[in-house]
């Protein structure tokens, strides 16, 4: 089993041992986007590269975080427990292709829905 203590270390846990690993960016690849219904009303699902389903949720958020030498964006999803999956980059398409523009506080965000939680994918004040 996989998991991330406090410190942010990541620890490959089995029944006879116990040992810390690297890990570069995140342990997991979100490698397939599943859509049920549409708008506010929709569900995303998002499918790792170990097979494991993951509703898009408050539980299992989507954030985007930008590379500092790029300005390229890097989504990523909540798996669990402070593991998180960075979404493949057709993954990421095909969320940019369901996003919307949405009016939160005075910013106006490019995000998507899921579960009825906008989740930004990025700000369109800055056009």
């Amino acid at each position: 089993m996989l998991c991330r203590d406090a410190a942010g270390t990541f620890w490959l846990i089995t029944p006879a041992e116990r040992g810390r690993i690297t890990v570069a960016d995140a342990p997991f690849i979100g490698v397939a986007l599943d859509r049920r219904g549409h708008g506010r009303d929709q569900v995303l699902t998002i499918r790792t590269n170990i097979d494991e389903m993951v509703g898009v949720d408050a539980a299992h958020p989507l954030r985007v975080a930008v590379a500092a030498a790029t300005g390229e964006p890097r989504p990523y999803v909540m798996i669990r427990n402070g593991l998180e999956a960075r979404l493949a980059r057709p993954v990421f398409y095909e969320l940019v292709e369901l996003a919307c523009e949405e009016r939160v506080g005075d910013a106006t965000l490019f995000g998507v829905w899921s579960n009825r939680i906008f989740f930004p994918l990025g700000s369109l004040d800055a056009r």
